[in-house]
């Protein structure tokens, strides 16, 4: 089989229940796996954003979601009243798909990151409610931010990793730092 489209998904793990959105319209997308993604829009600057979040250029990724179906909105809504939508894990995942639009092969994952706000907005048309969502997304790189002028620290870094993520193994990223405080770099002399 051959590639001649892809789909952009985006996968978002509520506490209630898994949402699973594709950017397009239309009718639900079925993947590989059985799983029914519903349609939504994406923003026009969304993939720019994707871009620079893949990339680790951006610190967050907001993600504006519109034509959310109201049992999802919902449903997103009912987990925000209850103070469970931030920590939320999202996936933002690019599917190949054939000349049928059906998909090739397993959806790769090229985002993974957690809500860290979530912004709700409706507009009232002529025939229906239209709900846009926008998720502030953050992911790993955003735990090694540093103020203007700061400078890494491995106990620092060791312990906002304990704090952030308890069960998981010391953070070993500035481990070397320390020994890098006194190296002096000799250029060569040709």
């Amino acid at each position: 089989m051959t590639v001649k489209s892809l789909r952009i998904l985006a996968q978002l793990d509520f506490p209630s229940k898994t949402v699973r959105l594709w950017d397009g319209s239309g009718g639900p997308f079925v993947d590989g796996d059985g799983n029914i993604w519903r349609p939504c829009v994406l923003t026009d600057s969304a993939l720019d954003q994707l871009q620079l979040a893949i990339n680790a250029e951006a610190f967050t990724l907001p993600l504006t979601l519109s034509g959310i179906d109201k049992s999802t909105a919902d449903t997103i809504w009912a987990d925000y009243q209850a103070g469970e939508i931030i920590g939320t894990r999202v996936r933002v995942l690019i599917q190949d798909c054939d000349e049928l639009d059906q998909p090739v092969g397993a959806a790769d994952v090229k985002f993974t990151g957690t809500i860290d706000d979530i912004i709700f907005d409706d507009a009232a048309g002529d025939e229906q409610i239209m709900s846009t969502i926008t998720v502030e997304i953050t992911n790993r790189f955003t735990l090694r931010t540093l103020a203007n002028g700061a400078v890494l620290s491995d106990v620092d870094q060791k312990a906002r990793s304990k704090l952030l993520n308890p069960s998981a193994p010391a953070d070993r990223f500035c481990e070397r730092m320390p020994t890098l405080i006194d190296l002096t770099i000799r250029w060569p002399n040709w």
